[in-house]
């Protein structure tokens, strides 16, 4: 019967696609590792890999077995932390967030959660909707916040933590700054800084579609992962950018913030609370995150 050591190696050979790499970061020799994995598709009844002197792509069943070898890691490292806390007497949260959360909102919800509740460890990443979204699925977190909208997935629960909306943010000096408020298609023409697609599709599409509808096509010169890379490079001179609300109190230096205004002029900048496995943590942290996401500045954000 296949173990979690013989998990973890195949995760990692398909992961790299090569015997070399993978042994490399397993910290073993390569020969054993060409075993391990020989005897496991003997086991399984199957090739996981098309390979010749090389290792091309995962076989069908390569890639089923990959996504369950991940899950079960995930459940494994999940119930070793839970018996963990419980012999300390600790609870653990793992919990994923957008980046626009960090400097306001997230330390305000951990702050208060811990005074609440005490004892408690959080296991923090930060990653993008689309990552969250399958880390939930593959079980690496237990809840995430993150940005709608998204695509309807059956066993998916989300609250509304944040209903704001995106501003312009423009280089300090900006010829557009004299503007109390902007129109969408003032910004025809001016180089764009925008987040990849695949971080987050359904922000990507509000923002093009409503710069469809104002009668243009952004014209991007500069991507960027993360809302304050993005707030960054507008400081620098680089382009405009739609950037959620949030950020606007940070006040960051050398950006100006525009409301926009104009018929269908609002793009809803949207956050919520995911997870996929309801628990009476999770039921308590969504209180204590709504609790602090109803507050007024966050209201008006």
């Amino acid at each position: 019967m296949a173990d979690l050591r013989q998990f973890r190696q195949f995760v990692a050979v398909a992961e790299e696609l090569s015997f070399r790499r993978a042994a490399e970061r397993l910290h073993m020799a390569q020969p054993p590792l060409t075993t391990a994995i020989r005897r496991l598709e003997e086991e399984v009844g199957a090739s996981l890999l098309e390979r010749d002197n090389r290792i091309h792509r995962l076989t069908p069943a390569g890639r089923a077995f990959l996504d369950e070898a991940r899950r079960t890691l995930a459940q494994a490292e999940r119930t070793l932390a839970a018996a963990r806390s419980a012999a300390s007497g600790r609870r653990t949260l793992r919990l994923a967030f957008v980046d626009s959360t960090i400097n306001i909102l997230l330390p305000r919800i951990l702050q208060a959660f811990r005074q609440q509740h005490g004892a408690l460890d959080f296991q923090l990443q930060e990653d993008t909707t689309a990552g969250q979204l399958e880390a939930l699925r593959e079980d690496r977190i237990d809840a995430g916040l993150i940005v709608l909208p998204v695509d309807c997935q059956p066993g998916l629960y989300t609250h509304l933590l944040v209903d704001g909306d995106m501003r312009v943010a423009l280089p300090e000096g900006h010829r557009l700054e004299r503007h109390a408020r902007l129109r969408l298609e003032q910004l025809a023409g001016e180089p764009w800084l925008l987040f990849p697609r695949h971080y987050g599709p359904g922000m990507h599409d509000l923002i093009v579609a409503a710069c469809a509808a104002a009668g243009f096509v952004p014209e991007v010169v500069q991507e960027a992962r993360q809302m304050q890379t993005i707030a960054g490079l507008v400081a620098g001179g680089i382009g405009v950018a739609l950037v959620p609300s949030l950020l606007q109190p940070l006040r960051p230096p050398g950006v100006t913030f525009r409301p926009l205004q104009g018929r269908r002029a609002r793009i809803p900048y949207r956050l919520a609370l995911a997870y996929r496995t309801p628990s009476e943590l999770i039921e308590r942290f969504r209180e204590t995150a709504q609790a602090i996401a109803a507050a007024p500045a966050f209201r008006m954000a």
